[in-house]
């Protein structure tokens, strides 16, 4: 038996070495990870157990019976993150470029299986040139499993997508359908068409960063969730991710010990936030003082900047967090902003997520733009996931809170479990100055002095509509609070909505605006 084990042995070493010296250095001189130091970063230390390590692929045909390396390009196998099973695949780029070919796409289906029904979060290490052209419509077949099984695995299990190299054509579409999209500037891009395909057809000249780099899909399409300078931000900030999140939908997020006191008052927030509705001021300021330590973990935060979407803690409780900020288009919500706000709520549900919300919003951004590009159905997209969300809903009223959108930031009326707002808050139809011009046209017309008796009917309308405690008197916000004890407020409504269970109706499926 030991020649044999000795074989195994030397077999092994050479596997875990790479294809070739040459190899290597080609991907060391892109500024990039080897697979196997990309999953040592990502996972405890001395976790991982791959599978199929030996596995080589069977094609012919334009060489490919003359190359048969193992592992045919990706990595596949489980391990942990803080003690917490985690299964990964990772393409390799030396071998075939990363491309995807029949072979590789069977360890891929396998441990994306593995994942699902072991009810563990799936990552995936994505440094591919997409499918292997030589094994023809077989690879693309091997696309499709792969996009199953993310749908199979939406909201069922935690899906991380990380590029850290190319990735394009249909293989773009699987990092789409997962619920978190990492990229590394200047290394990793993603696009449908490459710079070549879009100048041949529509004369525009552009480099792959421009067309479909981290920054690009970071702050112009939403592609992306994440944008860091190097791998190994990157993938801490993935240990991070994982840590705050669920292994399964059965599970609710690891809660973890917690030193800042629950009772902690936030007497910052009486200066962060001007009383007067129309100065801006920094609603991360706020999830900060109000958060355990002030740590939170922004997603999309360079996209659709009007709205704030966070994963943070409450006495040690993870909660999403969505607020309006006041610091970009005055927190008004805009097509982006509502998909950007729709798509979290939509996540934080899945995965048992209790949501706290923070208002100050104007009302919708007007335009012809906006009303051209769809906002309704957009807008809709927002209104639907909170209302068909069963986690537990806190909404905070901080100042303004006009409209339509303040209906749609998950008001009492759509089934927030409980609203809560602070002495400035103001609830109405429109501002006060719009809605005396609409009401008091004509008084205001035929006024000696119009500006004055405009004046005086704000006021007045103020005085009547839009005074503090008008919501509370009609129940449609249940307290009135001191803002330094918003987070004392905020993590006992949680805790005693810890056990909340919401009866759904019986059906397929719902039909969400698109």
């Amino acid at each position: 038996m030991r020649p044999h084990v000795a074989e195994l042995a030397g077999l092994r070493e050479r596997v875990l070495a790479g294809p070739s010296e040459k190899a290597t250095a080609a991907q060391k001189a892109k500024g990039k990870l080897t697979v196997r130091e990309r999953i040592g970063l990502l996972l405890d230390e001395g976790s991982f157990q791959e599978v199929e390590q030996l596995r080589r692929h069977r094609a012919t045909g334009f060489g490919l019976e003359a190359k048969k390396p193992y592992t045919d390009g990706v990595v596949t196998g489980w391990g942990t993150v803080e003690g917490r099973t985690v299964f990964v695949y990772a393409h390799d780029f030396r071998i075939f470029g990363g491309a995807l070919g029949e072979a590789h796409a069977t360890k891929i289906h396998k441990i994306m299986d593995m994942a699902i029904a072991a009810g563990a979060p799936l990552v995936s290490l994505n440094d591919g040139a997409g499918a292997r052209i030589q094994e023809g419509v077989t690879a693309l077949a091997g696309y499709g499993g792969i996009f199953r099984r993310n749908t199979a695995a939406s909201g069922v299990i935690p899906q991380i997508s990380v590029m850290l190299g190319p990735c394009a054509g249909g293989a773009a579409y699987s990092p789409a359908l997962t619920d978190f999209v990492f990229m590394v500037r200047e290394t990793s891009q993603m696009f449908i068409t490459g710079p070549d395909v879009v100048k041949a057809v529509t004369g525009e000249e552009i480099t792959q960063n421009g067309l479909g780099g981290a920054d690009v899909h970071a702050e112009t399409s939403g592609v992306c969730h994440f944008a860091y300078d190097d791998e190994e931000t990157c993938l801490e900030e993935v240990r991070y991710l994982l840590s705050l999140l669920p292994r399964n939908n059965r599970e609710n997020p690891p809660q973890v010990p917690c030193d800042d006191p629950a009772d902690r008052r936030c007497e910052a927030l009486a200066d962060l936030v001007p009383a007067d509705g129309n100065r801006p001021y920094d609603m991360a300021k706020v999830v900060e003082e109000i958060v355990d330590d002030g740590e939170y973990l922004e997603v999309h935060q360079r996209w659709a900047r009007n709205v704030i979407c966070a994963l943070a803690r409450l006495d040690g409780q993870v909660v999403g967090i969505v607020a309006n900020q006041p610091q970009t288009l005055a927190g008004v919500l805009d097509i982006e902003a509502s998909e950007k706000a729709a798509r979290f709520v939509q996540m934080c549900d899945a995965f048992s997520i209790p949501l706290v919300t923070l208002l100050d919003v104007p009302g919708f951004l007007p335009g012809v733009g906006q009303e051209h590009g769809g906002i309704i159905r957009h807008g809709a997209k927002l209104l639907y996931a909170y209302c068909d969300a069963t986690v537990p809903r806190i909404s905070l009223i901080l100042r303004k809170a006009y409209g339509g959108a303040y209906i749609v930031m998950d008001s009492q009326s759509i089934g927030a479990d409980l609203t809560y707002a602070w002495p400035t808050n103001e609830i109405a139809v429109m501002g006060a100055e719009g809605a005396a011009n609409v009401i008091f046209r004509r008084q205001i017309a035929e006024a000696d002095d119009p500006e004055a008796r405009r004046a005086e009917l704000v006021k007045e309308y103020k005085a009547e509509l839009m005074h503090p405690y008008y919501a509370a008197e009609r129940g449609l916000v249940d307290d009135v609070i001191d803002p330094a004890e918003t987070r004392s407020v905020l993590i006992g409504a949680l805790a005693m909505l810890r056990t909340k269970h919401a009866e759904r109706p019986a059906r397929k499926h719902g039909n969400p605006p698109q």
